[in-house]
This record gives structure tokens, C-alpha cells and sequence, in this order.
């Protein structure tokens, strides 16, 4: 009797062992929280190219993943109103420079030959008239001829002396050329008309388009022989050497890291491949609250904070939009 009551005793003790056991097991399942898993994303840097220009699609040397260099021609842009107005410039100019030529040289030896021709025969002309006023002003003051007679003949000698004036005058401007004025006025066309020439040549350069940095091409948009306006996005690159990762967080989990930071985290698409991260930027304001609050969990509205890192370990299968995963409840 009494061996069954130890027996019963001991059952019941294993028992009650038992189901502290499981209620441990239990409680420790339920009262420990869940990992928290943080989902970032790889972006990279990336440029669009676009034309300042209208006008038709002329050639695309690239496809969509080619590897490209800063500098390589991409697209080629066909504007005839570019270059009709590139040869106007260029007439202009050429105009323009022959009229400076012509001022800086001065006036041509047949042109300085004739107006020194019309200054002696105007001199000659004056001479004859002065010989012959002299000649009737002294029969005048003897009272020969009539006032009549003499009022014409000095007319003809005043009108004889201003056209000898006159004559002078073309001659000196004919061997003196032209003025500084002119010169000046001359010059600063042909300045005017280059500036033009090199502003239609700028234009005339916009018509190829080429890479602003190495990467890879992403994205054409147009096709061969379709019309583009100014200023309408052409090309997508990507520059793969410069890729971080971006995610956001929670404003109650910011704690747990600053700039500087090394973070453990996974690629799912390279086969959990696993990566270090360096915390380089912390956004300074907050975007408005993603997890709302309730009145039955008693918590507030949180905010969440964009974060980027770098990849210290960078990798050629990197891509950007490849998802990145972070257990949030390994950090210390």
C-alpha cells in the first residue's frame, strides 16, 4: 500500500514537472518578441540624357545594357534649322570682316588718285578765278565797268574758292582713310557676327549627344526617325560604381545606429549573399507617420527616417532595385 502511494506521488511530481516545463516553453515562445526584419533597397546613381534641341532622330549608338564612357557619342540629332542658321552666322561673319578689312586698310590708290585729280583742277579753277577778280576789281575802282560786272565775277570767284575747299577736303579723306570711329565700328561687327557663329556652332554641337558619365544604359526612350522636342528625356544611365542601400525606419529603432555604423545584412537575390553596410546619412526630418497609433495598443503615431549605406564589399551583380534584408534585433 504504501509502495503505491510512493509510486502515485512520484507520477504526480513528473507530472507537475511536466507542465511547468511546457508552460515555460510556452511563455517563452509568447513573451519572446519577434525578430524585426528591415527591408532596404540598392539604389545607384543615375543620369538622364536629354537634348537642348527639337528635331528627328537621326542614329542611337548604344542599346539598353552597353557599358558606356563619359564622353561617348549616344545620339545623333538632324535640325536643319540649326544649320541653316549656322551658315547664316557664317555669312554674316564673312561680311562683317570684309567691310573691317576695307575700313583697317583705308581707301583704295585709284580712289586717292581721283580726288587728288579733282583737287588740282578745283585749285586751277580757283587760281583762273582769282586772276580774273583781280583783274576787274581793279577796272572797278577805276570806275571802267559797271558794279554789275563785278558783283558776277567775284560770285565766281567765292563759288570757285569753296569748291577748291571742298576738293581739299575729299582729298584728305581719301588719303587719311577712314575715321577711328569707323575702325572701331567695324571691328565690333566682326565681333558681333563671331559671337553669332559661335552661338549656332554651340547649338550645332547639341545635335550629338554624348554621355555625362560611365555606366551602363538603362533605359532609350526614342527611336530612330521619331521626333523630339527640347529638353525631352532621351536616355537613362545608370553609374554602377556608385551604389548604396536605402531604407527607412521606424523613429523608435533609430537608437541603434549613427553615421558610421557597420550594419550585417542579406541579398536575397544573390542567394542570401551576405554584405557589410557602412550608415553614411541619416535624414534629418522625419516623413510623416507610416504606423499609425490605436487606442487599444496605447502607442503613438511613429515617424519613420530615411537611412543609406554603402556596400563596403562591392559586387558586379549588383543591381539597383535588388532587395536588401537587415535582422534589426542583432544589433546591440
Amino acid at each position: 500500500m504504501k509502495k503505491q502511494e510512493n509510486k502515485t506521488l512520484i507520477m504526480s511530481f513528473v507530472v507537475l514537472i511536466s507542465v511547468i516545463a511546457v508552460i515555460g516553453i510556452i511563455g517563452y515562445f509568447i513573451l519572446t518578441p519577434d525578430d524585426i526584419i528591415i527591408q532596404g533597397e540598392i539604389e545607384a546613381t543615375e543620369v538622364r540624357v536629354s537634348g537642348k534641341l527639337p528635331g528627328r532622330v537621326l542614329e542611337i549608338r548604344g542599346k539598353e545594357g552597353m557599358s558606356v564612357k563619359k564622353g561617348d557619342t549616344l545620339i545623333l540629332i538632324d535640325s536643319p534649322e540649326i544649320n541653316a542658321k549656322v551658315m547664316q552666322a557664317e555669312a554674316a561673319e564673312s561680311a562683317a570682316a570684309a567691310v573691317s578689312l576695307k575700313a583697317q586698310k583705308g581707301t583704295r590708290k585709284e580712289t586717292i588718285e581721283a580726288a587728288a585729280e579733282q583737287y588740282e583742277m578745283a585749285k586751277a579753277a580757283a587760281d583762273f578765278a582769282k586772276k580774273s577778280y583781280d583783274r576787274t576789281k581793279n577796272l572797278y575802282d577805276k570806275g571802267v565797268i559797271a558794279a554789275q560786272k563785278y558783283d558776277e565775277v567775284k560770285a565766281k570767284y567765292d563759288a570757285a574758292k569753296a569748291q577748291e575747299k571742298a576738293a581739299k577736303s575729299q582729298y584728305d579723306m581719301a588719303l587719311n582713310g577712314a575715321q577711328k570711329e569707323d575702325k572701331m565700328a567695324a571691328l565690333a561687327q566682326v565681333q558681333r557676327a563671331k559671337g553669332a557663329v559661335n552661338e549656332a556652332t554651340s547649338y550645332l554641337n547639341e545635335t550629338k549627344l554624348v554621355a555625362p558619365i560611365s555606366g551602363e544604359i538603362a533605359e532609350i526612350f526614342p527611336k530612330v526617325g521619331e521626333l523630339v522636342g527640347s529638353g525631352s528625356p532621351l536616355m537613362n544611365i545608370v553609374d554602377l560604381s556608385d551604389i548604396w542601400v536605402t531604407f527607412n525606419l521606424k523613429e523608435n529603432l533609430l537608437s541603434k545606429i549613427k553615421v558610421g555604423d557597420k550594419l550585417r545584412a542579406k541579398v536575397p537575390a544573390l542567394n542570401d549573399k551576405e554584405i557589410t553596410l557602412k550608415v553614411t546619412y541619416i535624414k534629418v526630418l522625419g516623413s510623416y507617420a507610416t504606423w499609425k497609433a490605436t487606442k487599444l495598443t496605447d502607442e503613438y503615431d511613429t515617424k519613420t527616417f530615411e537611412v543609406r549605406a554603402v556596400p563596403l564589399d562591392q559586387n558586379a551583380d549588383f543591381r539597383p532595385g535588388m532587395s536588401v534584408i537587415i535582422n534589426w534585433s542583432e544589433l546591440k
